[in-house]
């Protein structure tokens, strides 16, 4: 199999990038951006923009294309709600992401309450700021899902990550069927509603196409579709580096389908130019 080059990362530090961090190491916050090992962490932060991430660092799932820990949790924080919102006011954003590291230890709600509580403080002092929130799946529990849902989030996120026929593999304790009913709940809800995909974990084209129809279907607003980067040697291994001339025609496929923005390319990430995207999805 042909191997194309990797894309080309952004590395420079300007003084949003310094701004943003210093906002957020003050106020002890954790970003997706940093425990992910995100491309466009540069480039972002430089734009003012950033991921926020509550319930701690450490993820009780193991997800094979994810770089964030994986362990016991710790985190036992019933401030971080407020002190997230005092960190979007001092950025002065107009729109911020918010998400987390599954917490399936928290057997009561799967920490939806946390996340109910930030979208409120954020609304409550940042009443400017929109809010988009990228969640885990809470185990299809519909009473978790619902807290987050009532907290009025003006663009839900969850993502697919993948076809179906390798969702296994790319997370094990992760079900596909749930997060596509996880969607759906959102759409009949009334939320704007959005997920994404990676490419390059073993996918066939025709495989993306059908995953994109399945979703429109359901009445997801937004889509993304970006390359998946190995982020250590113990993460599952790039199948291939798509061509940015396929990413293109992907978006053009998808505009075609229904969906109402479609975000595609090689550095595409969840919440890649996420203020702009919600911007045009709340116009149309």
């Amino acid at each position: 199999m042909q191997q194309l080059l990797k894309p080309k990362i952004r590395l420079r530090i300007n003084q949003g990038y310094k701004d943003v961090n210093k906002v957020v190491k003050s106020n002890k916050l954790h970003t997706v951006c940093e425990e992910a090992r995100c491309p466009n962490i540069f480039e972002c932060w430089d734009r003012g923009t950033a991921t926020i991430m509550i319930l701690g660092d450490i993820c009780t799932r193991a997800c094979g294309f994810c770089a964030v820990k994986t362990g016991k949790p710790t985190w036992n924080d019933q401030m971080e709600p407020f002190r997230t919102a005092m960190a979007v006011k001092k950025m002065n954003l107009n729109h911020v992401v918010i998400t987390s590291v599954d917490r399936d230890d928290l057997k009561n709600d799967f920490g939806s309450s946390i996340w109910a509580d930030t979208i409120n403080q954020i609304h409550k002092h940042v009443p400017n700021c929109t809010v988009e929130v990228l969640t885990p799946d809470f185990k299809g529990h519909k009473p978790s899902l619902r807290k987050v849902f009532e907290a009025k989030p003006e663009i839900f996120s969850h993502n697919i990550e993948c076809v179906e026929r390798i969702s296994k593999k790319v997370r094990s304790q992760a079900v596909w069927q749930r997060s596509l009913d996880v969607l759906k709940f959102s759409v009949e809800s009334g939320l704007r509603t959005k997920t994404g995909m990676m490419l390059g974990l073993g996918e066939t084209f025709e495989e993306v196409i059908k995953t994109m129809q399945e979703i429109v279907k359901i009445g997801v607003n937004i889509f993304t579709i970006g390359q998946y980067l190995q982020p250590s040697k113990d993460h599952l291994l790039v199948d291939r580096y798509v061509e940015e001339k396929e990413f293109l025609e992907l978006k053009k496929i998808g505009l075609r389908m229904g969906f109402k923005v479609v975000e595609s390319g090689s550095l595409v990430r969840s919440s890649y130019h996420a203020d702009e995207q919600a911007r045009m999805a709340m116009d149309q």
